[in-house]
Formats: C-alpha cells, structure tokens, sequence
C-alpha cells in the first residue's frame, strides 16, 4: 500500500494518497482545490488517482472534489449520512459518478478497502474512514483518516455550525453527538494510527498537536478531551475557550455545499510597477495585500489602503476574513513566494489575483506614503486613559477573559471587518494583540477604513500593568 500525508501548513491541512501498488490505482482524501499537486505525486508514484473522497463540508477551505470530477472524471465517495440541511446539493444534482455512503459502508481501491464510519459532531455528516490494506495481508485496519473528529491531542470544534454557519442553537446539540462518536473511537484498537485532517494553527479545534499522526491508543492515554467520561462535562469542556471562527468560514461551507466554482488553471498575476498598483489598488472593488514579513516595515512606510498579511498560517485568516472575493487583489510579494500566495489564496475561493509588485521595488518607490505610528507594550503605562484612547484588543475572547488592559474592547481580529461600526471614530484607538502579529493586520483594516490607530507592538506580557507594583523603598 502507498501512503502520502500531503501538508499545507498555510491552513494546517492535511490531504492523504492512498494506492494500492499492485493495480496502480489510488484514493485521494480531503483535497484542497489545486489538485495538481495530488495528481503530480500520483504520476511520480506510478499511480492513477481514480476515487476521491472527504470527511466532511469543510469550513476552512474550497474542496478539490468538483475539480477532480470535472478534470479527470474520478469517482466520488461522499457522505450520505446527517441531516437534510447538510447534504452535497452540488453533487445530488450533477451527472458526475458519485457514490453516497452510508455508516459501514465498504468500498475498494484496487486490494485496500475502505469502510465509512458516520461519525458526527463536528459536522452532522461527519465520515471518518477506516483503511486496511488486504493486498498485504492484512484483515485488520493499518489507520483511520479521523478528518476533523480526532485530531492529535484535541477533537474537532462541534460549534462552528452555529459560530461560522449561523445555525442558531446548534452548539450543544453537535457537542452531544461528537461525545457519542468518541465512545465508537474508543472502541478501536490502540495500534490503529490516527491521521488528522488538521494539525497545530488550524481554528478547527483550540488544542491541535503539532504531530503529523497519531495512534488510538495513544489518543486514548494522552488526549484530554478524550478522557472526559461525563456527557455534560464534556459538552462544557469542548465548548468553552474556542477561538472566534475567520468570516470566510461561512463562504466555504455554502459553497462545499452547494458547489465550488471550477478552478482550472491557477491565477497568473501580472508584475506591475508600484505605481500601477498603488493607482490600480485604490480603484472601488480593488486592494493591496502588502504581504511583507517585517511589520516594522510596513507601519514606517506602506501604500495607502493596504492591507497587511505577512504569509504564514495568518495569511488566509486576513485576506478571508478582510476581503470581498469580487476584489481584484494586488500583491506586494517576492516573486519565489508567489506560487505559494496564489495557491492559499484560491483554497479560499480568492481568483482574481491580478497583480503583483516586489518589495524592494516598492523600497525603491515614492509611494509609501502611509504610515501607521506605533508604540512598544513596554512604553505603555500601567493604567491607559480610556477618555483619550479607543483600546482595542483584538485577541480572542479567551484570551482576552485571561487578562486585558481595563476599559479595552474586545474585538477577535477575523471578526474585525463585520464589527468596524463598533469602533468609535471620536478618538484615536490603540490596537493590541499578544505579541503585535494580529494587531498589525487589524491596524491596517482600521486605517483603510479611515480610523486613527497606533499600533501597540511587542509581547502582552511586557506590559506594566501586568507586573506587580514594586515594593517602597525599605519596606520589609
């Protein structure tokens, strides 16, 4: 049996090959859009890719599923199972050779099957999939593709139908049912592997292990969540403390639902002069995702209306929970990164990549020309005077409920750009995070959208209002 774990450590995803070697066919599951990626590994294995399945609608990113249907005519394997307000709309209404599974059912990749086991909670359709590769003898399972139910060292987040999707009341009831599928895990055996559909830095679960695979019986001994016994102290546990879902989470539900859009080739962005851009990207229906590292950098000297989004795990969290897909996006990028860009982007249905500028170009540039002021933590006083300044924490509620500088708003920055009426425009706003990551990216929001902001840069923990007042002089 070939296997391939297949990363994206932009959306901490996790897409797996599965082939049996002796026919030469291959599964792919859970693949993002850009499928080329998949069919390249295949090729180079000696493999056809002829079925591709996933574990659920996803939420965080655009399913590859269409695209291999349209461009290479594979069959799909998809969940039949949870309720009727979560079924594939897209694929129930197209010719493609699709097969509905549901609980139990089996299904055969040259010698390896596959068995389909309904296992809710974090989506009501929820499938994880147990592989056992008969080709090599065995009659047992080698793994079990967990998807978003079992992740090394935490379980999926069973509230992001009612925080992401808008389904109202829907959190508890989810919490109840992925308690219910932990028990059937349970009951695996403990050399089983686990293979997550996430790893650590993904906002599908608030603990992720950095460790790409797992096995049952480890999870059993050492995942937290796992080791609750009680029903309602485990709805209460797995609730509480989960980080405020990125706003395109929404988008990527509908339309896993009801139909990714066909991709084709990847974008192609045209190299500009910082002119063009800077003219091109104030336009109405257009912006510039200025994506250096150096934050520094970008608050000393950037074009104005830009948006900041340094590439990394924060990337798609900015530009999917800041921009309007309809926006022609302009790039302030190095050339070496900008396949990678392009990539991310589309995962999250962003196609109208149109232009691209590199940073020493920009450097070199008069346009520049806006800059954000900005402030280290460890230059704030103890106690910030709230007549004076709007103080803006845009870490997440738990953190937040941790510690926080009195009188501060709290305002996650994914959730920014649907909240922007909330920050009052008759002072200036300090804007503070942990260490200044996201506080740079909500800076930049707020001086687009016209407020005065300053950027409170550096570690939370090196403020003084942290620290205990020092002793008196002499004092006992």
């Amino acid at each position: 049996m070939f296997f391939r774990q297949i990363f994206d450590p932009e959306l901490a995803q996790y897409a797996y090959l599965i082939g049996c070697q002796r026919t030469g066919e291959a599964l792919v599951i859970d693949p993002e859009r850009d499928i080329d990626r998949y069919v390249r590994i295949a090729r180079e294995e000696g493999l056809r890719i002829v079925a591709a399945t996933e574990t659920h609608i996803h939420a965080d990113f655009l399913s590859g599923l269409r695209e291999f249907a349209e461009q290479h005519d594979v069959k799909l394997y998809l969940s039949d199972e949870g309720d009727e307000d979560w079924k594939y709309n897209w694929a129930k209404a197209s010719e493609y050779d699709v097969h509905f599974l549901r609980d139990n059912d089996e299904f055969m990749i040259g010698n390896i099957r596959i068995q389909a086991l309904h296992t809710p909670g974090h989506t009501p359709e929820h499938m994880s999939f147990l592989i056992t590769d008969m080709g090599g003898g065995a009659n047992e399972p080698i793994g079990i593709a967990s998807g978003d139910f079992v992740f090394v060292g935490d379980l999926g987040r069973p509230d992001l139908l009612e925080t992401a999707a808008g389904v109202s009341g829907a959190r508890e009831p989810a919490a109840r049912r992925l308690f219910a599928s932990t028990r059937r895990f349970l009951a695996l055996d403990d050399h089983i592997q686990v293979w997550p559909g996430h790893g650590a830095g993904s906002a599908c679960g608030k603990a992720l292990g950095a460790v790409p695979m797992s096995t049952v019986g480890y999870e059993r001994k050492f995942n937290a969540a796992l080791g609750l016994d009680s029903e309602s102290g485990f709805v209460s546990s797995i609730l509480d403390g989960q980080p405020e879902p990125p706003l395109y989470f929404a988008r990527m539900k509908d339309l896993n639902k009801n139909g990714v859009p066909i991709l084709g080739e990847l974008p192609r962005p045209e190299v500009r002069s910082v002119a063009e851009l800077a003219a091109h990207g104030s336009r109405e229906g257009a912006v510039i995702v200025d994506t250096r590292a150096d934050r520094a950098a970008f608050m000393d000297g950037h074009i104005p209306g830009s948006l900041h989004a340094p590439l990394g795990i924060n990337f798609p969290m900015i530009v999917g929970s800041y921009v309007d897909p309809a926006t022609d996006i302009y790039l302030i990028i190095d050339s070496a990164d900008v396949d990678l860009a392009v990539r991310t982007l589309v995962r999250i249905g962003y196609d109208r990549i149109v232009g691209i500028a590199s940073p020493s170009a920009l450097a070199e540039s008069k346009s520049t020309t806006a800059v954000i002021p900005r402030v280290n933590f460890t230059d704030v006083p103890a106690e910030v005077d709230p007549t004076r300044w709007t103080i803006l924490d845009v870490r997440g509620a738990a953190e937040f409920s941790g510690a926080h500088v009195p009188g501060a708003l709290n305002v996650a920055y994914t959730r920014l750009a649907s909240r922007l009426d909330e920050i009052p425009r008759d002072k200036p706003v300090l804007a503070y995070c942990r260490s200044g990551n996201r506080a740079s990216a909500a800076a930049a929001l707020l001086a687009r959208a016209g407020l005065d902001v300053t950027l409170v840069d550096g570690p939370f923990a090196s403020w003084a209002g942290l620290r205990p007042a020092p002793e008196p002089a002499g004092a006992a």
